[in-house]
């Protein structure tokens, strides 16, 4: 699959993945980037092609990839729907730009 652009901005939304990322952070993501174990992908939900969910890509199998979430109390994951297709993974997630990493997280009030 080719993509206008290789990198986008995802907003994150939900308790999911929190340990790693947070209801409100913006991540970057590499479309088509190919995933391997421990990556954070992007994909289609198997179930509601309309959803775009962040989980870690746990392991690869022949029909698919198992996602599971970074927090252990939310099962919205492959546990729930199964393993998620290759045709549905949409690209990995490169790193946190917001809020900045180690940084301010808002402006400082100007004189």
């Amino acid at each position: 699959m080719r993509y206008r652009t290789p990198f986008g901005l995802v907003d994150i939304s939900g308790p999911s993945m929190r340990r790693t990322l947070f209801d409100g952070d913006r991540v970057l993501v590499r479309y088509g980037a190919p995933l391997r174990p421990g990556a954070v992908a992007l994909f289609r939900h198997p179930h509601r092609r309309d959803l775009l969910v962040v989980k870690r890509a746990a392991q690869r199998r022949a029909d698919g990839w198992w996602m599971l979430s970074d927090n252990p109390l939310v099962a919205s994951d492959s546990r729930e729907y199964g393993p998620v297709p290759d045709a549905l993974v949409l690209g990995r997630v490169l790193l946190r730009v917001w809020p900045r990493p180690g940084g301010v997280t808002a402006r400082p009030p100007q004189p």
